[in-house]
């Protein structure tokens, strides 16, 4: 670790900022006298717009603009929100029916943006709005994930979106077939809303004869390109920039109606425009996450091997296709499909249906926290049923050291991994041996306790490329740009160390600059857990440029030839040379003596690989059979990350990925009523965990360092969330087990626990 970072604890250098009230957030740094929007949203499920009138609202006071979906067509704007799809089993495409940036003849959610009002004041906008006539004519809401009920699209009759599969069923069937021992379990995955600190917003200007669009996103360039795309201008006329972003987790990555009739404003009336989203109104319009339905089926030998694996998914994807919906709960879902286990034959097999709901798409780990929660569920209830100890059936099917690169039954090619080593480190740091006694303790209190186990994997995704440009600065001082997108994981700490390690200059010299397409050409921003792992790997190659590019210039000073210069991550050396400059007394070299092409640098990498993070999350519950209250009573996670640069910011990403995945199993719940109306459209409604629904959590890694890169690095951000509801809903169901319940599904309320407990009881 001593060349490719140093592993130290360093603090957050942007926390500073942050913690003082000096965060630069979208809704702080909007231009001075900006126009402020406000969207009309659809307050009905699903009906035909049978009259909009809109003129009323145009003379109100204050107002400068109103956009229907008519308006945006006489404009020229035409173009629909961008989505990707599937294959389905029969070669054909998956359904891709237009979703409108503003309602048109139709609603299909409530939230669903039917008009743009700016004005002067939000408080002008909100009364025009008021005064916008739409009349609907009510349809059947669809509700169900699955067929029939009155279409949404004419492109989906049966509200089917794509019908997809992975795998040899044949092969799956005929293992079922001579089976020892067949575990079935049906599992509900439940929707969630994301709810990052700040809501979704974005401001748009005009400089010069080009629009600027400030949005807090995930990235700068898949906006930039949608945009030129949407409103038909040339992407060099335009800029996006990222401010600072208070939270993202892949609800954020994405782009959003607001996007584009924010920047359509703005061009046509030549004048700033703002908006910014409430928290209710983040609940109804923000993708929501999860929300699927699974039938899962494993075959195991008389050695209680697994031999075949099958999931069968019923996946909610809302109103609309989303950017990435049809892929997330098939093809990203099939990247960890059979886990850490030695299986081939597996078969994985998806519907996608429509509902008059919210969109759903990525929310942190997009697709392998719902693979893992599946397949560590029926782990967890297989044991239970054959009668083995749930952590001996997981050695007994762990992939075997030896058998690394190992090629899965869906093609992912895990390069290394020690399942053994990392679980036998989580079972002695979760004190493992002591839980008898802790049991009995709760028993002694007339409670239960339980403990779950979950083994993930995960698969890191998006663009392997990245790009890095190191520019030296007149005083001094160093400016690294980056092409990924912080919103909240301390890039700008973590980037500065890792070009401190790589060159000795000195972190506090060293400024991040992200976010803004007008100063970096390229990037992919930050989802999937590749931020570090590319944007580093982006480094590593800029750095080894200025070293290539310094090296002839400083052997003419040091009147050697440049073979004999080299660089040992802090000076230039060359024997015979008492000239030793630093790469900060370099540039100041070069700067002297005119050598402007010495002082930027830029070079985009690829990674070769994905790399595998993997780990244990240990859950210890206890739970009052009175009342069905659960409290996490300890919790514990080993990962294997590979080689870590900022331990102490890995930490804090686990930390919060593992609440995430801890809210769902306790508390998170999306409820709509019979007729589509969002129940939990507010922090009244919806509960969110808090400080006090989880306890310490205790961490520790155990390193086996990735060959996928020459850092040896594995990415964290998403991995927390990937582990922890396995991890909780196990632990809970084995407290309930021995009251008779079967069928645990989240959240575990004190209500549906109770209500759980009292079902098993009246079925003795």
């Amino acid at each position: 670790m001593d060349k490719f970072g140093k592993s130290q604890p360093v603090t957050r250098v942007e926390d500073q900022r942050f913690l003082t009230g000096h965060g630069r957030y979208v809704d702080d740094i909007a231009p001075k006298g900006a126009l402020v929007a406000y969207v009309l949203r659809a307050p009905v499920a699903h009906a035909e717009i049978t009259a909009l009138d809109v003129e009323a609202a145009r003379e109100a006071p204050g107002v400068h603009l109103v956009l229907t979906a008519d308006d945006l067509a006489q404009d020229g704007v035409t173009e629909g929100m961008a989505f990707n799809l599937v294959q389905n089993r029969d070669g054909t495409k998956g359904a891709a029916p237009r979703r409108p940036i503003l309602a048109e003849g139709r609603v299909r959610f409530v939230g669903e943006p039917v008009a743009l009002i700016v004005a002067e004041s939000l408080v002008a906008a909100r009364d025009a709005a008021e005064l916008i006539e739409m009349e609907l004519e009510d349809l059947p809401a669809h509700m169900e994930i699955g067929p029939g009920g009155t279409a949404l699209h004419d492109e989906a009759p049966d509200n089917r979106a794509f019908d997809w599969g992975m795998g040899d069923e044949a092969a799956v069937e005929a293992a079922v077939a001579r089976a020892a021992h067949v575990v079935r379990m049906s599992l509900h995955d439940n929707r969630i809303i994301a709810n990052p600190m700040e809501p979704r917003g974005c401001y748009a200007e005009i400089e010069g004869n080009r629009l600027h669009l400030a949005v807090n996103g995930q990235g700068v360039w898949g906006t930039k390109r949608n945009l030129a795309r949407v409103l038909g201008l040339s992407p060099d006329d335009i800029r996006v920039t990222n401010p600072d972003v208070g939270g993202g987790f892949g609800t954020k990555a994405m782009d959003y109606p607001e996007t584009y009739l924010v920047a359509h404003a703005a061009r046509k009336l030549g004048r700033p425009v703002r908006w910014m989203a409430d928290r209710t109104e983040t609940m109804l319009s923000d993708n929501a996450g999860r929300g699927l339905d699974h039938d899962l089926m494993m075959a195991f030998d008389a050695d209680l091997k697994i031999t075949a694996y099958r999931v069968d998914s019923r996946v909610d994807l809302g109103a609309y296709n989303s950017t990435m919906a049809q892929a997330i709960q098939s093809e990203l879902f099939s990247k960890v499909l059979m886990g850490v286990y030695d299986v081939q034959d597996t078969y994985l097999h998806v519907e996608g249906y429509y509902t008059n709901t919210t969109q759903v798409d990525a929310y942190r780990g997009a697709g392998r926290p719902e693979a893992i929660y599946a397949l560590e569920r029926i782990m967890d209830r297989a044991a239970r049923e054959l009668g083995v100890d749930t952590w001996d059936l997981h050695r007994r099917n762990f992939i075997p050291k030896e058998a690394f690169p190992y090629v899965s039954s869906t093609g992912e090619t895990y390069d290394v991994g020690d399942f053994d080593r990392v679980l036998t480190r989580a079972e002695a740091e979760c004190d493992r041996a002591g839980f008898a006694a802790r049991k009995a303790e709760s028993a002694a209190r007339g409670k239960l306790r339980g403990m779950g186990l979950c083994y993930y994997i995960e698969s890191i995704l998006g663009n392997p490329s990245e790009t890095a440009k190191v520019e030296f600065n007149e005083d001094g001082t160093v400016t690294i740009y980056v092409g990924t997108q912080s919103n909240g994981q301390g890039h700008e700490t973590v980037y500065a160390q890792f070009l401190s390690d790589q060159t000795g200059i000195p972190a506090h010299l060293i400024s991040v600059v992200q976010g803004d397409s007008d100063r970096i050409a390229t990037g992919g921003g930050t989802g999937g857990s590749r931020s570090v792992t590319t944007q580093n790997n982006a480094t590593l190659a800029t750095v080894s440029r200025m070293i290539e590019r310094f090296t002839p210039y400083l052997a003419e000073k040091m009147g050697v030839e440049a073979r004999e210069v080299s660089f040992d991550d802090e000076t230039f050396r060359a024997a015979g040379s008492n000239l030793t400059p630093t790469m900060i007394e370099a540039a100041a070299m070069a700067r002297a003596d005119g050598r402007t092409d010495l002082l930027v640098h830029e070079e985009t990498a690829t990674l070769p690989a994905r790399s595998f993070p993997n780990g244990a999350h240990v859950a210890e519950i206890e739970l009052d059979p009175d009342t069905g209250k659960v409290t996490l009573e300890r919790y514990t996670v080993v990962d294997d990350f590979g080689n870590l640069i900022n331990p102490m910011l890995v930490e804090g990403q686990v930390h919060g990925g593992a609440v995430q995945g801890i809210g769902q199993a306790l508390c998170e719940r999306v409820v709509h009523d019979e007729d589509g109306q969002l129940l939990t459209a507010s922090f009244m409604d919806y509960a969110m965990p808090r400080a006090d629904d989880v306890t310490m959590i205790r961490f520790a890694t155990e390193a086996v360092p990735s060959t996928a890169n020459v850092m040896g690095m594995k990415g964290c951000g998403e991995a927390g969330t990937v582990g922890a509801m396995a991890a909780t809903a196990n632990a809970v169901a084995d407290a309930l087990w021995d009251k008779g319940v079967r069928q645990a599904d989240m959240p575990f309320t004190p209500h549906r626990v109770w209500m759980m407990m009292n079902a098993a009881m009246a079925a003795e």
